[in-house]
């Protein structure tokens, strides 16, 4: 959510969410070893950091999950429970800072088990086959699998250790069930699939960092531009996770205090079909959902349905950022329609 963007990076990384973040309630659950360091820490938000010179009672500190030399047969694997059971499109095992002590291969298996943590006859399913790992560098996987998984298992042979394992995918939700009981949700929500597809610019913030859940914990939790120094306004575009009826928005600027928009706008469509190349063009002619609006520092901006125009259910939206600035969190409550 808040690692700098790789411009080497799959599209998966930019188009899913990353649902081993901690943040979002991931959590390991399980590991053969981590005596050097803690599993947990492998599922960190925030990119791997080194410290040279910081050591602790079993040895070299390392941002990540780090077991120990192995001196008998076998490898050693981690299990971790996703933040919400998902549809899996792609991995990254980052190797960052592990140079003499990273895993010469690794590989993923998924687990559907909604109803606990798996047991030892739980039935998983490989979904990255072995591959070679390498010292501190991404290692990117597309997962072609369509099942839907709750737990992920990361096998390293023979040990070693990753400093982050990041599962990119959309949250697999019961929209027919949530539309007949016709309650009013987060549209845009991370957790509940929504996405950011496309923005002008996102130099100090990964954008999709808006649809996360709760409140920015810091300035460079959110989306923040550059210092825009020519005509015109910078933008995002957002799919929802599913079609809905917008009855209110909430825009968060929440830590943005000398560098929140001045103003903003959203407009919105309902786009059916393949989202092509050209949803950029189209989307600065989609109908204004919330005109130009006034921003405030650090502050919640709640705009119900009398402030909106609102022409039956969407599936995109476009936030406009007048002129430039950050925006902490974006809500968009509605209902969601059937598809």
């Amino acid at each position: 959510m808040s690692h700098q963007e790789n411009h080497d990076a799959p599209e998966f990384t930019r188009r899913f969410v990353n649902l081993a973040d901690e943040r979002l309630g991931a959590e390991a659950i399980f590991a053969t070893d981590d005596f050097f360091a803690d599993k947990q820490r492998m599922l960190q938000t925030a990119d791997a950091v080194f410290y040279p010179d910081r050591y602790d009672d079993n040895g070299k500190w390392m941002d990540g999950w780090e077991s120990r030399r192995k001196r008998v047969e076998g490898h050693d694997y981690c299990v971790v429970r996703l933040a919400t059971s998902c549809r899996i499109f792609g991995v990254d095992i980052d190797t960052s800072h592990f140079t003499g002590n990273f895993p010469p291969a690794g590989s993923l298996e998924g687990c559907y088990c909604p109803d606990g943590d798996p047991l030892d006859d739980a039935k998983w399913d490989e979904i990255v086959a072995p591959m070679g790992l390498g010292a501190s560098a991404h290692h990117y996987a597309d997962v072609t699998s369509d099942a839907i998984y709750t737990h992920v298992r990361l096998h390293i042979y023979p040990d070693g250790g990753v400093a982050r394992l990041r599962v990119y995918g959309r949250p697999n939700r019961d929209w027919t069930d949530m539309a007949a009981r016709g309650e009013q949700v987060d549209l845009a929500s991370m957790m509940n699939g929504g996405v950011v597809v496309g923005w002008s610019d996102s130099h100090y913030g990964n954008p999709n960092a808006i649809l996360a859940p709760g409140r920015g914990v810091n300035m460079g939790d959110g989306w923040e531009t550059r210092r825009r120094r020519e005509p015109g306004n910078e933008w995002l575009l957002i799919e929802l996770g599913n079609p809905g009826e917008i009855e209110k928005i909430i825009v968060d600027t929440c830590h943005f205090k000398g560098n929140y928009p001045d103003r903003v706008s959203i407009q919105g469509a309902y786009v059916d079909g393949e989202k092509d190349k050209s949803l950029t063009a189209r989307s600065m002619f989609w109908s204004t959902i919330l005109p130009e609006s006034k921003m405030q520092a650090d502050h919640i901006h709640e705009f119900d349905a009398a402030s909106l125009s609102i022409n039956g259910p969407v599936t995109h939206l476009r936030l406009n950022s007048i002129p430039d600035g950050g925006i902490s969190r974006l809500r968009i409550l509605g209902k969601p329609a059937t598809k």
